[in-house]
């Protein structure tokens, strides 16, 4: 991953925009496909419309030969529609890594489930990497402009991974994040969901320095499975030649803010990497212009010459990548379930929170605090704050056609004296 920022440009303010089930990864990999909001994604990701373009298929018809492998949680007639070659492919969102339940390719779309097969022993990561090596040695002196898909289900627990790269990380040595609580301090509508049940309550820091411990470890693993396939890329002599998009579809928390999920909207939650390298993308540099993730479909349509579906919602980051702008929003917009809605600009993140209710209001300053400890919004002094951001929540409700009314009994913000200025 570190070659990749070093040849290529990373985008800092990455983000998803949310979901609106616990599995948040399903509708932040519908966005990526179809390049389209959450609130225009159908049935929370599990189906996509024949007339949402899918990027691959968008690929596919301008004669590109198009590979998918790992985890694919959007149905297989979405997958049937986009590619033409595949492997080892997993119609899932979670599972033991060593045990996943793939399927091979078939031409002709159908993938019935008692086809389903584990490769027992070898790790997730392993396993779509071998395809994906695969498929890049099979196009040595070919070439078919190609798109590959690679698709790691790590680092989602259950947290498994070669013992050489858990014994890497020393457990006591490992740093508390400085945003950890025990607790979460008010009910935020999932505190007992799936993710969060990993570790007992009130989270120790011996728990979460094992937890953290083994998510790293993942991540080293995933990370060298990462430089096995750039190596094939490179062997197959297209390493200079070809566009390479890296993403995260959501972060977890690992002990911070009492949490230890995805399911809420803090930064370590929604905030994730996105970096794009190769031809036209200048190496080395970073850009701070606000981008979700669905942002990729229509950007490499823009690296490549491809016209962008007008399905798709993203905007093309090309400029912003060669420096010719400072991005398209001026603010962010995210949303889980109906508990949870945020808004951030350059500095300021305002969380509204309605669980049974029970309503609670967040300011945070991301710029002298970036890991969101301390709450303004009960301060006085920032009450314009909280109302101009609470006024671009609303524009992003109307522009995303989110349900939500923060007029209503049911939405409505605290009222916060008016003499704030800043």
């Amino acid at each position: 991953m570190d070659s990749l920022v070093r040849r290529g440009t990373t985008f800092t303010n990455a983000y998803i925009m949310g979901g609106q089930s616990a599995a948040v990864c399903m509708p932040s990999r519908a966005m990526l496909m179809t390049g389209r909001h959450l609130f225009n994604v159908v049935d929370n990701g599990r189906v996509i419309p024949e007339d949402h373009a899918l990027m691959p298929e968008v690929f596919r018809a301008a004669g590109y030969r198009t590979f998918g492998t790992g985890k694919y949680h959007n149905g297989p007639r979405a997958f049937a529609r986009s590619f033409t070659d595949g492997g080892r492919i997993f119609f899932g969102g979670m599972s033991d890594h060593y045990k996943v339940p793939v399927m091979d390719f078939d031409p002709t779309g159908k993938y019935p489930t008692d086809k389903r097969y584990s490769v027992d022993g070898t790790h997730s990561s392993e396993l779509f990497s071998d395809a994906a090596i695969g498929f890049l040695e099979s196009i040595r002196g070919d070439d078919t402009p190609f798109f590959m898909y690679v698709s790691y289900t790590a680092p989602h627990d259950p947290r498994e991974m070669p013992k050489e790269y858990l014994d890497m990380y020393d457990p006591d040595s490992l740093p508390i994040p400085e945003n950890f609580l025990a607790e979460h301090p008010f009910d935020n509508g999932e505190l007992k969901v799936r993710d969060e049940k990993l570790a007992p309550w009130p989270r120790t820091h011996a728990e979460i320095r094992k937890h953290l411990a083994a998510y790293y470890a993942m991540i080293t693993h995933v990370d060298a499975q990462i430089g096995r396939v750039l190596k094939a890329l490179e062997d197959a002599g297209h390493l200079d030649d070809t566009i390479i998009a890296f993403a995260g579809d959501n972060g977890l928390a690992v002990g911070q803010h009492g949490l230890l999920g995805k399911q809420n909207l803090y930064e370590h939650s929604i905030h994730v990497p996105l970096i794009f390298c190769g031809p036209g993308v200048p190496e080395g540099e970073r850009r701070d212009a606000f981008c979700y993730l669905f942002d990729i479909f229509p950007t490499l349509c823009g690296l490549t010459g491809l016209p962008i579906p007008d399905s798709a919602d993203g905007v093309s980051l090309v400029p912003v990548i060669q420096g010719g702008s400072d991005g398209a929003r001026a603010a962010m917009f995210f949303a889980y379930k109906n508990y949870q809605r945020a808004v951030r600009t350059d500095r300021y993140k305002l969380i509204l929170y309605n669980v049974d209710g029970k309503k609670k209001t967040q300011l945070f300053d991301l710029q002298n605090d970036p890991r969101e400890t301390k709450n303004l919004a009960d301060d006085p002094e920032n009450g314009y704050i909280v109302r101009r951001l609470t006024w671009i929540m609303k524009d992003w409700f109307k522009k995303t056609g989110d349900g939500i009314d923060l007029s209503s009994d049911d939405w409505s913000v605290p009222i916060i004296p008016a003499w704030g200025t800043k």
